[in-house]
């Protein structure tokens, strides 16, 4: 009897243990705080397809982007001493005037209200901005500008690449035009900090960095056959036009035809 009750014992032991191993592998689909329930729980159906807490947060960042960028283009207009600064202050006006159209037009047909005024931190770049002058003033425009157009074309970009909803993924093409012209523009000035944007994105990594290990300069690299179709196939469309010899000229084209009324 002491050796039957001792085998269950044991046997009993071994049933809970496989069970509570298995507990979490069979459970996983349902529990709460999994980034698919967190998707499911938090996006509504529209006719236009999906939209996410993502998608939302998307529209609400767009406005914002205008709200703030919309003065500071003006004002680098009427303050800035440099043209480049000035025209890259007209480029904001022009795309954050249009791009603030067509995020509003979306905002009503997906009924996501929008906030009128910039954000606190968006108030306090601006507040910085006109407490500057002279060389500071165009440092700060550009470097300002330069690094919140950075991190919203992460963000476009990600919502370009799993939105569901589409007009959500005509107004993150339509951003991406904007923002990329923007980026170039403020890039031509020449006062963009390149070391400050990588220092400030290095400090906020966390994954180990990827990719071909650091060249060795006493060893040429022969360079790679071009990448060719085969056969002749009839394509029509061209590369992007840039100058040739010019490298980051702002030749982005922002053309689009007008939203639908």
């Amino acid at each position: 009897m002491r050796r039957i009750n001792g085998t269950a014992l044991i046997i009993a032991a071994l049933v809970a243990t496989i069970g509570a191993l298995a507990f979490p592998v069979w459970s996983y689909a349902d529990r709460s705080g999994t980034g698919q329930a967190n998707l499911n729980a938090s996006t509504v159906a529209t006719q236009w397809g999906p939209l996410s807490a993502t998608d939302r947060d998307f529209l609400v960042k767009v406005r914002l982007a205008g709200l703030w960028e919309l003065p500071a283009g003006q004002q680098a207009i009427e303050r800035a001493p440099s043209e480049a600064i000035k025209e890259a202050g007209d480029h904001l006006i022009v795309g954050h005037a249009d791009l603030d159209k067509r995020a509003r037009k979306v905002a009503a047909q997906l009924n996501v209200p929008l906030p009128n005024q910039p954000n606190e931190q968006q108030q306090g770049w601006l507040r910085e901005l006109s407490a500057a002058s002279g060389p500071e003033y165009e440092r700060k425009f550009a470097n300002l500008l330069r690094n919140a157009h950075g991190k919203v074309f992460a963000l476009v970009a990600q919502v370009r690449h799993t939105t569901r909803n589409a007009l959500i993924r005509q107004l993150a093409s339509d951003a991406n035009q904007t923002v990329l012209d923007h980026i170039t523009m403020l890039e031509a000035t020449g006062l963009v900090d390149f070391d400050a944007l990588a220092n400030e994105a290095a400090g906020n990594a966390t994954a180990s960095p990827s990719g071909p290990p650091a060249p060795d300069n006493s060893i040429t690299v022969p360079s790679p056959p071009a990448a060719v179709p085969t056969g002749n196939p009839p394509v029509t469309s061209r590369p992007s036009a840039q100058p040739e010899g010019e490298i980051g000229s702002p030749a982005v084209n922002t053309n689009r035809p007008e939203p639908a009324p």
